[in-house]
């Protein structure tokens, strides 16, 4: 039977999802694989260079490169695909059979996946979007709006330097007309269709909401990167006053088959994935509820 280790490098990530997908995965492919979390709020003292460095050694087939790393890991690895080179951000690494480190974004595949299931892709198309977080996973979902044919996409971020360089970006690519950095969040939700948080405000360990639920109305759409847990603060208000919503449960699924795919060469049963997230989601969040 073949063998794979794979893994995830990142901050707060004891609660993920990963290692059930992928290692579900690997058991349909016949491989003997194992999913490692490398936490680095776990790990104290560690460098991602130091991890890199540790996977490489070990022989992993890759890494998965979660929050707060999608953006630094670029400048150490040995090559970037042109896709997260656009992007600006990287949360899969693959470790080719020279040992060399190549960076991928699945992230943006994933979000675009999931929202044509979840929200149809006419909810973007030729409309306003507001997107709360122009991080690593903001930067992914900026680009999957836009390929969803969002008609402008308002940019906010709490540190304005990375709103505005994301806004920099989108606007070379696709124009001064589909982009603006929102300075006023209230104002530029108003105008928008929907709004999209890509930030960590709302995961566990993270409480809160990115925006005043009071913001937010009937009309709009709501969705949410964030999967941990899976009814954030800002979905739970969304859906209570009957916004159409869509949590980080597609996303993680699609952004795995891809990442899993990039890993093995091999394409995974994305709805076997789908059923896998929703019985391991189940089951970490009857763990949660219990220990509180």
């Amino acid at each position: 039977m073949a063998r794979a280790l794979v893994g995830l490098v990142g901050h707060n990530i004891l609660k993920s999802l990963s290692p059930a997908l992928h290692e579900d995965a690997f058991a349909a492919a016949g491989i003997e694989g194992h999913y490692h979390l490398m936490d680095l709020d776990v790990l104290k003292g560690r460098r991602l260079a130091d991890i890199l460095q540790a996977v490489r050694i070990a022989g992993f087939a890759g890494i998965n490169v979660t929050h707060p790393y999608k953006e630094a890991v670029l400048a150490l690895l040995d090559e970037v695909s042109a896709e997260a080179r656009q992007i600006g951000a990287v949360n899969t690494v693959v470790i080719d059979p020279t040992d060399r480190l190549i960076g991928y974004n699945t992230d943006r595949i994933g979000f675009h996946r999931a929202f044509e299931e979840g929200l149809g892709a006419a909810s973007a198309a030729g409309r306003p979007v507001l997107l709360l977080g122009a991080g690593g996973a903001g930067r992914a979902v900026a680009f999957a709006l836009m390929d969803l044919g969002a008609g402008r996409l308002f940019v906010h971020d709490k540190d304005q330097a990375r709103a505005t360089a994301l806004g920099a970006d989108l606007i070379m690519r696709f124009g001064a007309e589909r982009c603006e950095v929102a300075m006023d969040v209230a104002a530029a939700l108003a105008e928008a269709a929907g709004v999209v948080n890509a930030t960590p405000v709302g995961m566990l360990g993270y409480p809160g909401t990115p925006v005043p639920a009071a913001l937010v109305a009937p009309r709009h759409w709501v969705a949410d990167v964030i999967y941990t847990p899976l009814e954030t603060g800002l979905v739970a208000a969304a859906r209570a006053k009957g916004c159409r919503v869509m949590t980080g449960a597609g996303m993680c699924v699609h952004q795995a088959a891809e990442a899993f795919r990039l890993f093995t060469g091999l394409a995974p049963d994305v709805r076997r994935m789908a059923r896998t997230f929703e019985a391991a989601c189940t089951r970490r969040d009857a763990a949660l509820a219990a220990a509180v």
